[in-house]
């Protein structure tokens, strides 16, 4: 408590009108009002990891959030650059990233249009990071787009009651590289405070010239009463990164190692190979939220927030031998072809307001009544730059395609908790979500039948209603089981879209979950352990085909039946203060029923029950903690099992080799097993003005082990002996399979001190 009766009797007599400092307990607990709505609590039946600040703090070394949580139950993570750092993705039990809610603050933060977060227009977002929740199912009602494998909710950084400078530095392999600047006024008056991070980034990535540059900020202003909380908070991204969606067959890094990227790859007259510098993507992310937290009562508190987030940016390419039809610049359809450079560019805004007020008896009861309002408008639209070919037609900027989304969405909750008896409480949450889309005019594709171009004209909308329920029941103070089910809708993203539009395929369908769960956990001192059992029943289920279009980005399509099933086991046991090792794994049965497949002969055949793509059904991890007077060291271990890239069940195609002999070509990402080493020792120096100093180094990948992380397979299926099997496109073609190589043995050195 910060209220000095002495000084302000002082300041009193002296004839100064003393400021009352806020209760700087009161002040914490206001600025967690924010997530509060979302959050799930001990009294929640749904499975879910916490992370708070000193935990993301001893990972935050310049890796993406994916890349610091891939060690939570359930979690696996992809990364095009193949250390950690640039494009990188989530997926938590084989559902895509575009299937997982994200906020921060309980502010939406996917993007409205792919239902994903890019972290690459995010960069060092961990650094402002207080706390994080991951709910896994469907979990709690949230804002934003809907939950359907997966919530991740943050909370930014509390703004403290004391000043403070802190700097963070980290390098190593590949030029990796993170310098940031943190600073605090604290309570300034005893109302106000800033706070605030500058942060840059940047590696040459793992694979060849898969290069990010990030630059990015973030900053609030907060003013504090013992019962009110307003804040202004600003935050943006700044990206540069060299292309690395297209992956590299086994053929390719057979002759040129796993490091290789075909991205930006051009020949010479004399066929020598050349790759274009500004192969880039290119983007700014500049987020605004107003967020006011009131408390009403002992009992009652209010949450609101206006956010806007405003994008802008483009990727280029180099495009060789392109048929000229294609960007309008042959109308005279001669089929023309050369070298071109194009960029796509995008244009967006997203805004809208979130609120939610809570009611807490402090006894049997606890009830919030939330929703939010959002609107997102997109502009796409593309040029070309550049022609070796002349053409008449070209002018410079020549403007090939230019199409809108406009999408709103709006959803209502009401979520109850209240204890039956001593120890047995029943949970209740009912949601209500609406969701426009319009999509308008011409696109990037032709229509190659008609010869031409794609234009949008499609409105659809969509009413869901989501109820969940479950029962938690402490058993004794160390032993409580719970169990809930839920029902979760989504409705299709822009690429669901484009994609069937682009295949002539039927629109795409929303998409149905109906997700149980039942748990156990045991508490105690020094070992806590748990179970939780799920089964995820789906219809219509976006299901990742192993395709993916001409961006790199992952295709998926409807499936009208499917399912995933699994038990998540955690354990963690701290005989004494200086060792502690933490443990979970998940094992999955994750399928798809009566997948069909088109043959080279024009017929349909029915594959019937196969496993799904991406899903692994054994993840384990291990972090063995021992920390001793400052010195720190965590041995932290990874197993993830094989994954299938198609929903075939076929590990292999076959096709002719350079000696016309059929070769077996893997469509699998193999099993892996890896091991990280981070050993940090921290101390004081108070007669330097350092309060606290952390010095390490991380190494990852300790023994070096090969495995992909992400691919990508579109191979040919044909019948042969009576079965089906997957087969190369054309002769002496080892192109159907496409892999994302992870970095072998690799280090960052870090440096943290706050004065």
């Amino acid at each position: 408590m910060r209220k000095n009766l002495l000084m302000a009797a002082l300041m009193c007599a002296a004839g100064v009108n003393a400021v009352e400092p806020v209760d700087s307990l009161k002040t914490v607990e206001l600025q967690t009002v924010q997530v509060t709505s979302i959050r799930a609590t001990k009294k929640t039946p749904v499975a879910y990891t916490n992370m708070d600040k000193e935990q993301i703090a001893k990972v935050n070394h310049g890796q993406d959030i994916p890349f610091l949580i891939s060690l939570t139950p359930s979690v696996t993570m992809t990364s095009d650059a193949g250390n950690g750092i640039g494009y990188t993705s989530l997926r938590v039990r084989g559902t895509d990233p575009s299937r997982i809610n994200i906020t921060a603050n309980g502010v939406p933060m996917n993007d409205a249009e792919s239902a994903q977060l890019f972290w690459v227009n995010m960069g060092d977002f961990a650094s402002s990071v207080q706390s994080m929740q991951i709910q896994r199912g469907v979990g709690t009602s949230t804002n934003g787009a809907g939950a359907f494998g997966a919530t991740l909710n943050m909370l930014t950084e509390n703004i403290g009651t004391k000043p403070f400078v802190g700097i963070d530095l980290s390098g190593g392999s590949y030029y990796s590289h993170k310098e940031t600047l943190r600073f605090g006024t604290g309570l300034m008056g005893g109302h106000f405070g800033i706070q605030g991070r500058l942060s840059n980034l940047g590696s040459k990535g793992y694979l060849d010239r898969a290069s990010t540059k990030l630059n990015s900020y973030f900053v609030q202003a907060g003013y504090f009463s013992d019962n009110t909380a307003v804040k202004l908070i600003t935050f943006n991204g700044v990206e540069e990164t060299y292309h690395a969606w297209n992956y590299t067959s086994k053929y390719e890094q057979q002759l040129y190692g796993r490091r290789y990227n075909s991205c930006g790859e051009y020949w010479d007259t004399d066929g020598n190979p050349h790759y274009y510098d500004g192969q880039t993507d290119n983007y700014h992310q500049q987020n605004y939220q107003l967020i006011w937290n009131q408390r009403l009562g002992q009992e009652l508190s209010l949450n609101a927030a206006l956010h806007y987030t405003k994008g802008d940016g483009y990727y280029e390419e180099y495009k060789a031998k392109r048929t000229l039809f294609e960007y309008d610049l042959d109308k005279a359809q001669t089929w023309a072809k050369s070298d071109l450079i194009r960029q796509k560019r995008m244009d967006n805004d997203f805004y809208g307001a979130v609120a939610s007020i809570i009611y807490d008896n402090k006894s049997n009861l606890q009830a919030t009544l939330g929703g939010g309002w959002n609107r997102y408008n997109g502009r796409h639209f593309g040029y070309v730059t550049w022609v070796k070919k002349p053409v008449d037609d070209f002018a410079p900027n020549h403007k090939y395609y230019d199409n809108d989304t406009r999408k709103t969405d709006f959803n209502f909750y009401g979520k109850l908790t209240y204890d039956l008896l001593p120890g047995l409480n029943a949970f209740a949450d009912l949601q209500y979500r609406h969701i426009g889309i319009k999509m308008d005019g011409p696109t990037d594709d032709i229509n190659w039948d008609v010869n031409k171009r794609i234009v949008y004209q499609m409105e659809e909308s969509y009413n869901f209603f989501n109820p969940k329920f479950g029962l938690n029941y402490d058993l004794t103070p160390n032993h409580k089981v719970y169990a809930s089910y839920a029902i979760a809708h989504k409705e299709p993203t822009r690429n669901n879209f484009q994609n069937n539009i682009n295949a002539e395929l039927e629109m795409p369908k929303a998409e149905r979950l109906n997700d149980l769960e039942a748990g156990y956990k045991y508490q105690s001192q020094v070992f806590s352990a748990g179970a939780n059992f799920y089964w995820m029943n789906y219809k219509d289920q976006f299901v990742l085909t192993g395709e993916i279009d001409k961006i790199g980005e992952a295709i998926t399509r409807n499936m009208p039946k499917s399912y995933r099933l699994g038990v998540e086991l955690e354990a963690a046991v701290k005989p004494v203060d200086w060792l502690r090792w933490d443990v979970n794994a998940t094992w999955s049965r994750n399928r798809v029923k009566d997948i069909t497949v088109k043959l080279t002969d024009g017929t349909i055949a029915n594959l019937g029950d196969q496993p799904l793509a991406f899903s692994p059904e054994w993840i384990a991890n291990s972090i063995l903690a021992f920390n001793y007077r400052g010195f720190e060291a965590s041995i932290m271990n990874q197993y993830v099992s094989k994954q299938f890239m198609t929903n075939t069940g076929m590990e292999s195609y076959q096709t002719l080799g350079d000696d016309d002999q059929p070769v077996d070509v893997s469509m699998m990402l193999d099993g892996h097993f890896t091991t990280n080493l981070d050993l940090s020792y921290n101390f004081r120096l108070p007669r330097l003005g350092l309060k606290d100093v952390t010095m390490g180094v991380t190494l990852y990948n300790l023994f070096s082990a090969e495995y992909d992380n992400n691919g990508w397979a579109a191979p040919a299926y044909a019948k042969q002996n009576g079965r089906v099997v997957a087969t190369g496109w054309d002769t002496h073609d080892q192109y159907e399979a496409g892999f994302a190589p992870s970095a072998p043995f690799n280090m960052m050195a870090h440096l943290s001190v706050n004065f």
